[in-house]
């Protein structure tokens, strides 16, 4: 561990030939069986792109409110596009930030028999004066997914799995960029920028506007602060993976908490999971590691299942219950039966 409360670790290592390979392997897979989150490192991305990215998603919040509001999520059975501040939920509490989601370009899937979660499936919203923001975005999914299917190689080699395990089950990837803003408040107790969860897919990559806190981790059962560190992704596994080695890889709870007037924050988490419909099997672990497997946890108002778009989709439904009871009722309506 180093003087921060979560580990560093150096993706560039994975590049310093086979000694330095292990040491990341080691280190990457001690990270997400203790705690779940840690900062990366050398994944090649510029300062420059970072800059871009951040000049992008404020100059899109600087919009006109018309201009958003012309491409809110209400208006996408996809769950993409604008959410004003206060537009979503977590644990049924608000949230206090706005945002625009942002998913794989695809025509939607229109099979009235075909599961609930290719709903999912869809454009996507953008702003109609801002096409630079189409551009640094999909500059920027396309760094990540590199960084992401290198990450998820080492992993699998330190699972003892073959290297290739995770491209074989992921299928085509779906992935989510969220661009956030956490508008500053001035009340006298902190609050709820996001509430506590965990990530309902694989893999997380987190970018952070420089010198803005309000990330939390828990561990052990205290909330510790993960400021942003010069240069590095927060990365924090989901559920999904929890579920591939039965506990032995666990999702960590996080929040954050809302910046201070007149201060904002501006956060890019960059969601990458596999294929709606795959499956992840469960990875048979190396005898020592699956000694120290702890399990899934057993939580009946949050069940992870081992198909991602089913977890895709239960995140969605209760994040944006607007969307959710406009587009999508007969599934609430399951979802309530059940």
């Amino acid at each position: 561990m180093s003087d921060l409360n979560l580990p560093v670790l150096d993706l560039s290592l994975l590049d310093q030939g086979p000694d330095a390979a292990a040491r990341f392997r080691a280190e990457l897979r001690a990270a997400t069986h203790d705690v779940g989150f840690f900062y990366l490192t050398g994944t090649g991305v510029s300062a420059e792109l970072e800059a871009r990215l951040l000049r992008a998603a404020k100059d899109f919040f600087a919009l006109p409110e018309a201009e958003k509001l012309a491409i809110e999520n209400v208006t996408s059975p996809h769950f993409r596009g604008y959410t004003r501040v206060g537009g979503e939920r977590t644990q049924g509490r608000v949230d206090w930030r706005e945002q625009i989601d942002i998913g794989p370009e695809r025509a939607p899937l229109t099979d009235p028999d075909g599961p609930g979660y290719n709903r999912l499936v869809g454009p996507n919203l953008w702003p109609a004066t801002q096409p630079e923001l189409r551009d640094v975005v999909t500059e920027w999914h396309d760094h990540l997914t590199g960084v992401a299917r290198k990450l998820l190689r080492a992993w699998a080699l330190a699972l003892g799995a073959e290297e290739q395990y995770f491209d074989r089950h992921f299928g085509d990837p779906q992935t989510l960029i969220k661009i956030v803003r956490y508008p500053g408040k001035d009340d006298p107790t902190p609050q709820q920028g996001v509430g506590a969860h965990k990530d309902s897919g694989v893999l997380t990559l987190l970018w952070v506007e420089p010198g803005k806190g309000g990330l939390q981790v828990e561990r052990d059962g205290e909330w510790v602060d993960a400021p942003p560190v010069s240069g590095a992704f927060v990365v924090n596994i989901g559920e999904l993976l929890e579920y591939a080695t039965q506990g032995y890889l666990r999702a960590t709870n996080h929040r954050v908490i809302s910046p201070r007037f007149p201060d904002e924050r501006i956060s890019v988490p960059f969601f990458f999971n596999p294929a709606l419909d795959a499956r992840l099997p469960i990875i048979e672990l190396p005898a020592e590691l699956a000694a120290q497997s702890r399990g899934v946890e057993d939580d009946p108002d949050n069940p992870i299942h081992a198909t991602y778009g089913e977890n895709a989709l239960k995140s969605r439904l209760r994040a944006h219950p607007d969307v959710a009871e406009r587009w999508h009722p007969d599934l609430v309506a399951a979802r309530t039966a059940s």
